[in-house]
């Protein structure tokens, strides 16, 4: 039972592109810094409160190959 708790919490702190920026940064703060290497400024974007990160990475041209390996980076 243990071992299962711990695993369903390692899933939940992983970032997936379902998630919304909002989310993202108040749950992983340091994951910024990727986001803006990106070309993603979201932080201070009305939409980063109601947009997805896939949405906002296709909004800005990303196709999801991209999209995957800019999840990966952020779950680093």
């Amino acid at each position: 039972m243990k071992m299962k708790k711990q695993i369903n919490t390692e899933i939940t702190k992983k970032v997936t592109k379902d998630m919304t920026f909002s989310e993202i940064l108040e749950k992983h703060p340091e994951s910024a810094d990727v986001l803006f290497e990106s070309g993603l400024h979201c932080i201070g974007c009305g939409a980063a409160m109601f947009e997805t990160l896939e949405q906002g990475c296709l909004a800005h041209g990303m196709n999801k190959k991209q999209i995957d390996a800019l999840i990966n980076k952020i779950n680093k």
